[in-house]
């Protein structure tokens, strides 16, 4: 089963409706603080790390920071408590005299009085959404430059809950310990780069008001053992559709992955000058010239095909929106599950229309920008309400590609496999090639947040002995591997 993920509204009010069940503020505060020190005991102890600094600021956040402090202070940890001019809540009072009785050094500011070996944040919770002043982006800063293991109370300091943008910089912890429930912006946009590994503390039961904003995509994907007495027609037929004169190499990468992935048979329709490159790399592929095909054998060839993925390489001139023109009605009047990439969505962008439910759309955040008539910093700062944004204008499914890849289907996904070295030229094309393979395989008996996973995966495979300098066309081997598992 997947792992739910919550907006931090919905959290905060839950957390509430447990409050006016005449259930302690208090109390909870420290069975958090419990339970991340009972976390924290075993890491610390097997890396034999004894100094620990506490940093914490003037909110319920900072009373999670003292109480852990304590509870470490108590089996024999080195303990310096760093603060800021503390808040009004009775909570965080009651906390900061529970440290206090045991004699916590306590300092206020930020100035450390030597190197610690672990550095605990509990400067700000859930409900910080604007950007942080000066004086607290050096704080932020001052702690990010420190040597030592950075460990998060709930989320780091200084990264948004819900959209995981920084606001504009935030603690890069190394362990992100979750309270109540996981927040959708430690897994999608730079949420990745601040949250390190990230766990959940559980410490009160989930009522039926709480409704999940997402899933996380489970890594576990087993595929269905081949049969026997299968053929190639029995594993789809896959059709690429795309490259331009001037772009040969997206179309060969797509047709690759489709092979690679599982499909029976490949056919790429493209410009005839890329068949030759297409051949010597991949004899076992069908080939089209693109300009020869009239009406009629192009509905012949969807006729006789699974799946298609369209727009790899195409271009944008005035032949490119010929031949999207020629082929985008034929194949959303037909049956065939369509992956649509690259520049057909710039097409589409131009001319918007409804998908049908069977169409997978594939933008970066550039071009889910020229999609919604965005900017692409806009697509950034909240990555979720642009994907629900892409669906509600052009129906179909949905994946917006990039750091913690978001997949929207009937519900909302996010994948968090995947590194950064799979950030260059071709791995769209990839993707592509994945979805309409397996599509063409499986139909609805997979789901395209389990195939965007499965591409992460192949990507992690190929990133074993580096991420930098991974190069798209390698990823084939990689998914042999994957879909093999």
């Amino acid at each position: 089963m997947q792992q739910q993920v919550y907006h931090s509204r919905d959290i905060q009010a839950w957390e509430q409706r447990w409050f006016g069940k005449q259930n302690s503020s208090y109390g909870l505060m420290q069975q958090v603080a419990w339970s991340i020190a009972q976390r924290l005991i075993p890491l610390l102890e097997q890396q034999q790390l004894t100094q620990i600094a506490v940093c914490c600021g003037q909110g319920n956040n900072a009373g999670d920071g003292y109480l852990v402090g304590k509870y470490l202070k108590q089996v024999g940890f080195e303990i310096d408590i760093y603060t800021a001019e503390p808040g009004p809540s009775q909570d965080l009072a009651q906390a900061i005299g529970e440290a206090q009785q045991i004699g916590i050094p306590t300092y206020s500011g930020f100035n450390f009085q030597k190197q610690y070996e672990v550095y605990i944040d509990a400067l700000f919770g859930i409900g910080l959404n604007r950007d942080l002043n000066e004086n607290w982006q050096q704080i932020i800063q001052s702690i990010n430059a420190q040597q030592g293991l950075k460990i998060a109370v709930d989320i780091p300091s200084g990264l948004h809950a819900n959209t995981g943008q920084s606001l504009p910089v935030a603690i890069k912890a190394d362990h992100s310990f979750n309270v109540l429930g996981l927040k959708a912006g430690l897994f999608t946009g730079r949420g990745k780069e601040y949250a390190g590994k990230v766990e959940v503390i559980s410490v009160i039961p989930p009522d039926a008001e709480l409704v999940p904003i997402a899933q996380l995509s489970s890594t576990q994907i087993h595929l269905p053992k081949r049969e026997a007495f299968g053929h190639k027609g029995s594993y789809g037929h896959v059709l690429v559709i795309g490259g331009h004169a001037d772009m040969g190499g997206a179309v060969i990468m797509a047709a690759e992955a489709a092979f690679a992935a599982g499909a029976g048979k490949v056919t790429v329709v493209c410009d005839a000058k890329h068949h030759t490159a297409i051949l010597s790399r991949a004899p076992n592929i069908m080939l089209r010239d693109i300009n020869a095909l009239d009406a009629e054998q192009r509905q012949a060839l969807v006729r006789h095909v699974d799946a298609v993925c369209f727009g790899m390489g195409l271009g944008r001139d005035a032949w490119a929106e010929k031949q999207y023109n020629y082929w985008f009605d034929l194949i959303q009047q037909s049956e065939l599950e369509t992956v649509l990439d690259a520049d057909a969505l710039w097409f589409l962008a131009k001319a918007p229309q409804n998908l049908n439910a069977h169409t997978y759309a594939t933008p970066h955040p550039g071009e889910a920008a020229t999609l919604l008539e965005m900017k692409a910093s806009g697509v950034e700062a909240d990555r979720i309400q642009t994907i629900k944004q892409l669906q509600q204008k052009y129906q179909g499914q949905w994946v917006l590609k990039g750091s913690g890849s978001l997949i929207l289907e009937d519900d909302l996904y996010i994948c968090t496999a995947g590194n950064a070295g799979m950030g260059t030229g071709g791995m769209g094309d990839v993707l592509a090639g994945m979805i309409a393979s397996l599509k063409a395989q499986f139909r609805n008996t997979i789901h395209l947040h389990e195939i965007v996973t499965l591409h992460a995966l192949a990507g992690d495979v190929l990133a074993e002995k580096g991420e930098r300098g991974l190069q798209a066309q390698d990823m084939k081997h990689a998914i042999y591997q994957v879909v093999n598992h």
